[in-house]
This record gives C-alpha cells, structure tokens and sequence, in this order.
C-alpha cells in the first residue's frame, strides 16, 4: 500500500512540476505610471484617419503593441516612459468591462497609476466652444431615471425625465447619489482637476482654424460658443443615449445643477464616463487602482444645441454626415495636446508623483 501511495505522489508532483517551476519563476507585474484611456479608433491605430487613440500612439509615443483578448482592443506600451494606452470600446458597457479586465491583468501594477480618460464630446454652447477641452470635477449619469414621454407629461412640466425615488422632476429633497438602482453622480479629485487644469492652461495654446471660426460663427446668441478654443474646467453628463438639441439641453443643464447640488456646470455631453467610474470606484475598493488618481478630460467635436435658423433633426444629419462640418479633427488635437502635457508630467517628476498626488491634501 505504502509503494502505491508513494508512486501516486510522484506521479502527481510530477504532473505539477511544470505549474510550480513557472510559478516559481512568475514574472513580477510592470509598474504603470499612467494610464491614456480613449474609447474608439477610426481604423488602424497609425497611419490613417486618426480617432482619439492614434496621436497618443503616434507622438507620445505607444510602440509596443500587447494582446489583450479580454477586452475590446490591443493594448499599446511605451517601457521607457511606462505609460499604457487602451481602447475601451464605445458605451459604457464596453468601457467597464475593458476597465476592470485591465485592472485584473497580471502583468501589470496599476496600484500607483494615473488614469487619464482623454475623448471627444459634445459642447454646451452656453459654456464653452468647439475645439475646448475641459477637465471634469463632476460626472453626472443621464441614463438613470424614470421617463414620460414628452406627449404623455403633465401640464407643467418642461421634461419627462424624474429621479429614482421621486414623483416630479427635480424634486427636493434630492436622493441618495448612489442606491441599489445605481449611481447618479461621482465626484472626482478636484485638487487634482484643478492640478491638470493650471498645468495644462498655461502651458498649451489651442490651435484655431478656419473650420471652427466657420462653425461657431452661425451661434449667434451664444457669445461664449464664439470664442476660440480654450482650456477650462467644466463637467460631463454621462449617457449611452446620444441627445441633442435645445430642451434637452436645458435639461442636461439642470440634471447636473440638481444631482451636484449646485456644485457642478454642464459642459461636456459623452457616454463612457459612468462605466469608466464605476468600474474604477469598485476596483479601488479591492486596492487595484488609486481613485484619487483619476482624470476626466472631454474635448469638443460638436456643440449640443442647433445654432439659431438649423433644427435639431438638422442637427443630428449633420453629426452623422462623415463628409459633415465639424470640430472632430480639432477636438482629437485638443485631448492630445492637453492631456499629454499632464502625461508627461507626470512621468518626467514620478519620484514625486508616485507616493504624492498632486492636488491632494495630506
């Protein structure tokens, strides 16, 4: 019996040794300094018409392509600077999922990363004009709620839209940010925010052009769309549904005053932020990333509102019109050249910023 044993025990360590010498000889996980977070590419990531990953990868630069099957899109790495470019995939669905696959990737320590989600967006051109990038304080989500439609709403009101666990729009008092249905509001590091914003503001000069002097032209009305493309900080609503036009506009504008409780200005309409935040607040929870250490800058490619004589239904043909007029191309310069200015900085004084966030108090 003794024999059988013994060889039963030799022949499974045998089985294993292969499992435990590579186990032994595991290879420790790649240190990130900065995570460049972009939601979709236009085709290749070099070499064509260029979506929001392909200057990051170009200029920065990105070289090293990595497989990553769990998510939507390869990765890209530079080993010298220690940055780690992905695409998520468009939607919040998408962003999640790629956000916590990469957080649970062996092959990297993400424990002292800085995430920067860098994309285009939509403008409210009460706040700001094409080609401006913003960085954002405050993430509002504009999907969760209850909604009448517009034919069906009660005389009075001037939207369908109600919070969860309320009977009117805008009702006070306010509900809890967060609940079993979801959350409705994050808030990120302003001290940070507010770092990104002085460093890059003083540093980077937008680039006008023709285009966009043409586009913001027609907003009469809308002084602060008529402006040059600038660097400002300002907030996002998050939400997969892709609206335009003035009464949601306004809408948008008073959803994000009510759930920020005055704290928050409605700049940048996009739709990944909230999987990208509630991805990145759960995975903190288990100690994968810093959510101190985490960056929102949108870039404006189109304004949210018709300009004055054009429709909303005019609008959205124009928006999806590939030969269209728009700030698109700007918008990817902006995020770029904002955005890598922090980058950089980061990277070039980490025996800094790796233990001390910039922005934060002790």
């Amino acid at each position: 019996m003794r024999t059988i044993v013994f060889a039963f025990v030799i022949s499974v360590a045998g089985m294993l040794n292969p499992y435990l010498r590579a186990a032994s000889h595991a290879v420790r996980p790649v240190p990130i300094k900065v995570v460049v977070v972009t939601t979709f590419e236009v085709g290749e990531d070099t070499g064509d018409q260029a979506g929001e990953f392909q200057q990051w990868v170009e200029k920065l630069p990105l070289p090293v392509v990595l497989p990553f099957p769990q998510g939507y899109h390869h990765l890209r790495y530079n080993p010298e600077k220690a940055i780690l470019g992905v695409v998520t995939g468009e939607g919040p669905s998408r962003t999640a999922s790629s956000i916590t696959a990469l957080a649970n990737d062996d092959r990297f320590d993400l424990s002292h990363a800085y995430w920067i989600l860098a994309g285009t967006a939509g403008i409210d051109p009460n706040v700001g004009s094409l080609g401006s990038a913003a960085w954002a304080r405050y993430v509002v989500d504009g999907d969760l709620g209850y909604e009448i439609d517009p034919r069906e709403i009660p005389h009075g009101w001037d939207t369908g839209y109600v919070p969860y666990g309320r009977t009117i729009p805008f009702q006070s008092p306010r509900p809890a940010a967060s609940s079993s249905a979801g959350t409705n509001e994050f808030i990120l590091n302003a001290g940070l925010a507010d770092w990104a914003y002085r460093l890059s503001s003083s540093r980077v000069h937008l680039t006008d052009d023709d285009t966009l002097k043409a586009l913001r032209g027609k907003y009469v009305g809308f002084p602060k769309a008529q402006k040059p493309p600038s660097i400002l900080e300002g907030d996002v609503l998050s939400a997969a549904t892709f609206w335009i036009g003035s009464y949601l506009n306004t809408w948008a504008e008073r959803w994000v005053d009510y759930w920020s409780n005055g704290q928050a200005t409605f700049t940048m309409s996009a739709e990944e932020e909230s999987g990208y935040l509630e991805a990145l607040s759960f995975l903190s929870h288990a100690n994968k990333v810093d959510f101190n250490r985490v960056l929102v800058l949108r870039s404006a490619s189109d304004y949210t509102v018709q300009f004055p004589g054009q429709t909303a239904a005019q609008l959205l043909n124009t928006d999806n019109a590939s030969d269209g007029p728009s700030g698109f191309a700007e918008s990817i310069t902006s995020a770029y050249e904002t955005g890598s200015v922090v980058v950089e900085e980061l990277v070039r004084n980490w025996a800094t910023y790796r233990d001390h966030v910039p922005g934060l108090k002790p």
